[in-house]
This record gives structure tokens, sequence and C-alpha cells, in this order.
């Protein structure tokens, strides 16, 4: 029998991908605001270009990966400048002029129906609440 590991190196090196792309994200955010959005844009443009001549399946599908994730980066930096500004995460004091305060209940994006995820939790009640009103 013979095993063959190509799709669980290129599973465990696409979750490290995504992985690293979390953080970097929030530090850019940080460090930069959103005005250096586009290396984000030729990075991940250039690593999918990439991958169309490289041979080797994983060498591809990482390059494939990371610039999808770079491209994803890119919302996802500017949905990080809106959770800084909701106090989700923490300011640059040095940045702070950048930023203007806006509604915790306001929704990163429209599929929450008008509401962010945590307005929604917050409407929910808690398990003792759902018991109280069982028994009523």
């Amino acid at each position: 029998m013979e095993l063959h590991f190509t799709g669980v190196i290129i599973a465990v090196s696409t979750f490290v991908i995504i992985g690293l792309c979390h953080p970097l994200v929030i530090k850019m955010e940080y460090y930069t605001g959103t005005k250096y959005w586009w290396t984000f844009l030729l990075v991940g443009l250039a690593c999918l270009v990439c991958a169309f001549f490289v041979g080797d399946v994983v060498w591809s599908s990482l390059l494939g990966v990371t610039g999808a994730s770079l491209l994803w980066g890119i919302g996802e930096l500017f949905s990080q400048k809106k959770r800084v500004q909701k106090g989700w995460f923490p300011m640059n004091p040095k940045r702070k002029d950048e930023y203007e305060p806006i509604d915790p209940d306001e929704p990163l994006c429209p599929v929450h129906h008008g509401k962010s995820i945590y307005a929604i939790k917050r409407e929910q009640p808690s398990a003792s609440q759902a018991k109280e009103q069982v028994k009523s």
C-alpha cells in the first residue's frame, strides 16, 4: 500500500496560510491603516499568475491559496478598520485622527440582515432566560 501526502500537505499548508493572513491583516491595519490595501492586491494577483506557471501541484496550489487569501485580505483590512472603530480591537494612538466612532450595532456586511453578529448574540436569551421563558 502506497501513501500519498499531497492532499494533506496542501490542507495543512492552507490552514497555516490562512492562519498567518489573519494577524497580518490586524497588524497591517494597526500600523498603516487601509492605505496600502493595494499591496495585498498586487502580491495576491502575482501569486495567482505564478500558480499558472508552476508545474508542481503542491507549489501551484500553495501559490493559488496564498493569492486568494491575500485578495480576501483586502476586504478583511477594511472590515478590520470598522472593528477598530467599534472598539472591538485596539486603536493605534498615532493614527487616532483617521478613525470616526461608529455604532457597534452597525453591520460589517449586509449578510447579517442589518445587524452585527454581536448585536444578534445580545438579542438571544441566555440559557437561564430561555428556561424561564419555557416555564412561564
